[in-house]
């Protein structure tokens, strides 16, 4: 069965427009920028929040379709893991497991022994008599996990499940979940906007920004071709729209960019920071992309060092994002203001149809 959600929400100045699917098996990843309509989403499918139109359902099950369909969340057959836990804090970490196949009707000594026995899939056995308040974030956030699955869900909602984690924490109860989620035969949708655990988690993404979907697909095409700003600050990458004419592109904010493979009409065009070469002074030989660009800022960024330019006197990128090394920046004795040559190679562009 398919979960299938129309989702048409109306709140205040925002509307939410989002039509997406969940097949038996798949994980999700719903990813946008704050304020994009992520959590809007997963609260209506979770029954949180009516939809103003449209419909939800799984399968041939209706579960929301106004005026006259509304079934309650506790009556949908999920699963819900919040990025603040929402663990009982009077009851124990078993407790808390077994809370929901207690209030699915299971008897209580079942309830608990099932929950004894999702304990000890995440490594928490010891833990079955500590309540939340003793637990780390790691351990309290797995709990969450196996109280969800428990019940064995149709339906797992994880909205952003590791925001609250450190980053040490993180990389371990990232790796797990994955583990999880690669045996649950259920539908998966992670809200998220952290796009490493999309990559690694989903089978698909769904990028949405200001209620609308923007882009969708594969994790690997995403990250090779971004549709919007957004999607290429979130893989990485620059990204203009132009329109191609044989192996010339005019971007649309000015300037123009050389490809190596001939293309014609509106296009987009990327490229990765690490592409782009600075020098003090116009590089002697022929490269195709050559601008004169000013320095508008330096920050940290990973293992190197990221520069970001814009224009000087002369038709370039509107704003260029340059990575070079630490030893690159006391070569250039890089300052804010600094007036550099930016190079790059017309191979390491991709081109494709806007």
């Amino acid at each position: 069965m398919t979960l299938y959600a129309d989702l048409h929400v109306t709140r205040d100045a925002f509307r939410l427009d989002l039509e997406l699917t969940v097949e038996p098996g798949e994980v999700v990843a719903l990813l946008g920028p704050n304020g994009a309509g992520k959590s809007t989403a997963i609260r209506a499918i979770a029954g949180l929040l009516p939809i103003t139109e449209g419909r939800i359902r799984l399968g041939d099950d209706l579960w929301d379709a106004p005026p006259r369909v509304f079934r309650s969340a506790d009556r949908r057959p999920i699963g819900v893991v919040f990025q603040d836990y929402l663990l009982f804090d009077h009851l124990s970490a078993l407790e808390n497991v077994a809370f929901g196949l207690r209030a699915r009707g299971t008897h209580k000594r079942t309830a608990r022994a099932e929950a004894a026995r999702w304990l000890e899939t995440v490594g928490l056995s010891e833990y079955a008599r500590t309540r939340p308040r003793s637990l780390s974030g790691g351990q309290a956030q797995r709990v969450a996990l196996v109280r969800a699955l428990a019940t064995s869900p149709d339906l797992l909602l994880l909205d952003e499940p590791l925001a609250a984690l450190d980053a040490s924490t993180t990389l371990h109860v990232r790796a797990e979940l994955g583990q999880h989620l690669k045996r649950y035969n259920g539908r998966t949708l992670l809200v998220t906007h952290d796009p490493l655990d999309a990559m690694v988690l989903a089978d698909r993404l769904v990028i949405v920004e200001d209620g609308q979907i923007v882009q969708e697909g594969a994790p690997t095409e995403i990250a090779r071709r971004p549709r919007t700003e957004y999607v290429a600050q979130l893989v990485g990458l620059n990204l203009y729209r132009g329109t191609a004419d044989s192996n010339i592109v005019a971007l649309d904010g000015g300037g123009t960019v050389t490809i190596a493979s001939p293309s014609q009409g509106a296009v987009c065009v990327a490229f990765p920071p690490s592409a782009v070469s600075l020098y003090p002074e116009r590089p002697t030989g022929t490269p195709r992309n050559t601008w004169p660009m000013q320095v508008a800022g330096v920050e940290q960024h990973a293992h190197t060092v990221r520069v970001r330019l814009t224009p000087h006197n002369a038709p370039a990128p509107a704003t260029l994002l340059a990575d070079i090394t630490t030893a690159a920046v006391a070569d250039l004795h890089l300052a804010p203001g600094q007036l550099l040559h930016a190079t790059l190679k017309a191979t390491e562009i991709q081109t494709y149809p806007a």
